[in-house]
């Protein structure tokens, strides 16, 4: 029986989607090679990308940084060499390859520089660092003052790192390659940019096996970064290149479509818009703010091809993630719940990524997971906790690197607390009646806070979420901001600066917002007329909307929903109160400084949750044993 193209397309696409590789076999009857068909899908997905003419290569030193003149070849950086002032001078010689060409299997070549111990020459195994920022944009001008702004110590680094990357000044005195590519589109790089998905995985698992057959390298190659670097992590290893021996992500969306662009299934384009600034080159570029606009719906299959398929990946994997980080948390959290990997570990962290990926205590860890995978040096590394996390006090008393073998650990109990109008207390009973708390959109104060006295010394630790029972008077929708806090004795909020600045120009810009910069507790959000569950995806612990529709509410109509908050571990004392609070205003704010908040154009009139009675709205919190 021979099977329509179209058709066999389709069901091909939706057998890579949920994992139902059989279905291939009987496809094969027809001849017609699955790489093909898939190749034919990812073509389809390109048809629907937006594409606009890149922003102009900038062929200068705000781009590529010192060595944006250099011609390509081998260059030999001497020990004692000052890349720039705010770098500490190499401490090693080092070969620095520039501009090598990579052609990728569509014939598309890209650039690359890699840099090398200058004391050997054996084959070494090496770490990619994929990016689209600039392939020498550690000591270019428009990154090179940023860690120094944030307070970090930047004669830790060299100013040979790419930003968000490896030293490669640390790295290859430890015997390793460092390899920064351009990727497709970016800088002299040929072809197209694309931001996520299957085109950036399959060309970074080109990247890893053209390393692999290099002189310089022994055919073991990893990945490492922070942000964007981690994020490319997950595509490109979900590829299963043959030499990647393991991975090291600190930080990293999953999801385009959750985690970036719809966040909670608003319609928030800033900060993408913003990022895709960074991608300069001679081609054109995706789009993906407008493809937001264009495709607002999750299950279009633009936004399944920009969900990083975590679950096919087997590679050992260290991934590093905190609570704070309101661009990155739920991606890296998700991604740790699904990794197909049979070892990986996870570490949280109390502070910025940045901080934590060059804390020199960090670096001798991912130090210590690289030799023993890619070097095989008997070090003790699969005796490293399964899970290590912190719990935050918000008042310099942080618990850090506090050992389990799961997340939540195993004697973490989830409670449910239930909003009472009246007192706008949370209690363990549900209330008798129905006493609705509510606000106005245009006020001052458009916000609803319910407190939970602590009495005792106590953990909350996991996945808050919140059940709730809302109703909107003016308006046929909702845009919800959620926030679990911490108040002290005196019921002031604690925020916590996960950035050791102590800068007064830091702190003006930070005052009232912060984003990754400044904790305020576990955040979510939702917008309600896209609230429909995902009922394969949804736990009790863990709704996930389908944002697949819209459902406008009717004047007068209550409906149940459920929000997700990020994870959270946060240390309580007796005497001090959790808050819980409800509000139509952007509470976490913009993501970092220069990047507008997103602010609501469906918040009107009033807003009203209902408490008690037949009305069971809760905060689902879980406590540590």
């Amino acid at each position: 029986m021979c099977v329509n193209l179209t058709n066999i397309v389709e069901l091909e696409y939706f057998a890579l989607l949920n994992g139902n590789y059989s279905l291939n076999k009987s496809l094969h009857l027809c001849t017609i090679k699955s790489k093909n068909i898939k190749n034919t899908i990812m073509a389809n997905v390109k048809d629907m990308m937006i594409r606009k003419p890149s922003l102009k290569y900038r062929d200068v030193r705000e781009y590529e940084g010192k060595f944006y003149d250099w011609e390509a070849g081998n260059h030999l950086l001497k020990k004692g060499m000052v890349v720039d002032e705010i770098f500490h001078p190499l401490e090693h010689d080092i070969v620095f390859k520039k501009d090598l060409q990579v052609t990728l299997r569509d014939g598309v070549k890209i650039m690359t520089d890699v840099y090398l111990p200058a004391d050997t020459d054996e084959p070494l195994p090496a770490i990619i660092a994929w990016s689209p920022y600039g392939k020498n944009s550690g000591n270019a001008d428009r990154f090179k003052n940023l860690f120094g702004l944030l307070g970090l110590d930047q004669k830790r680094m060299s100013g040979l790192q790419k930003f968000e990357g490896p030293d490669p000044d640390f790295w290859c005195a430890k015997g390793y390659a460092i390899v920064h590519p351009d990727p497709r589109g970016i800088g002299r790089s040929e072809g197209d940019s694309t931001m996520l998905g299957t085109q950036e995985g399959q060309d970074g698992a080109d990247m890893v096996e053209w390393v692999a057959q290099q002189p310089w390298c022994n055919g073991k190659v990893a990945l490492s970064g922070t942000s964007y670097l981690s994020f490319s992590q997950w595509f490109t290893a979900a590829e299963r290149p043959e030499h990647l021996v393991c991975m090291q992500v600190t930080e990293g969306l999953t999801d385009g479509y959750r985690d970036m662009c719809l966040v909670g299934g608003m319609p928030d384009y800033v900060f993408t818009g913003g990022i895709q600034n960074n991608h300069e080159g001679f081609g054109l570029r995706e789009d993906v703010a407008d493809e937001s606009r264009q495709y607002p719906f999750r299950n279009h299959p633009l936004w399944d091809d920009k969900c990083a398929r975590v679950d096919r990946i087997e590679v050992p994997a260290l991934v590093v993630a905190s609570y704070s980080n309101v661009l990155h948390t739920d991606g890296t959290f998700r991604a740790w719940r699904q990794l197909g990997s049979k070892e990986k570990w996870l570490r949280i962290h109390d502070n910025l990524e940045w901080q934590d990926y060059y804390e020199p205590k960090y670096v001798e860890e991912r130090l210590r997971f690289f030799d023993f995978y890619m070097k095989g040096i008997n070090n003790g590394w699969k005796e490293t906790p399964t899970v290590r996390y912190c719990l935050h006090d918000m008042k310099g008393g942080n618990k850090i690197d506090e050992p389990a073998t799961a997340f939540p650990p195993v004697n973490t109990e989830y409670k449910k607390f239930y909003l009472n109008g009246m007192t706008r207390q949370l209690q363990n009973e549900v209330p008798a009646t129905d006493v609705p708390a509510l606000y106005f959109c245009e006020s001052d104060a458009p916000k609803a806070s319910f407190y939970l006295p602590i009495t005792e010394e106590t953990s909350f630790v996991g996945y808050p979420k919140a059940h709730l029972y809302v109703e909107a008077d003016g308006s046929d929708d909702m845009d919800l901001f959620l926030i679990v806090q911490k108040l002290d004795e005196n019921y002031n909020v604690l925020r916590q600066f996960s950035i050791p600045s102590t800068s007064p120009r830091t702190h003006d810009m930070l005052e009232n917002h912060g984003g990754v910069a400044k904790y305020s507790g576990a955040y979510g959000r939702l917008r309600v007329s896209r609230r429909h569950l995902d009922e394969t995806q949804s736990t009790d612990i863990i709704p996930v909307q389908s944002f697949d529709r819209d459902e406008k509410l009717q004047r007068g109509e209550i409906v149940e929903i459920e929000v997700s908050l990020a994870p959270m571990g946060m240390l309580f004392h007796p005497g001090e109160t959790l808050r819980f609070m409800i509000s139509s205003q952007n509470i976490t704010g913009n993501v970092h400084p220069g990047v507008l908040a997103y602010v609501s154009k469906d918040n009107h009139g009033k807003h009203i949750i209902h408490c008690g009675g037949k009305y069971q709205s809760y905060l689902q919190l879980g406590v540590l044993g």
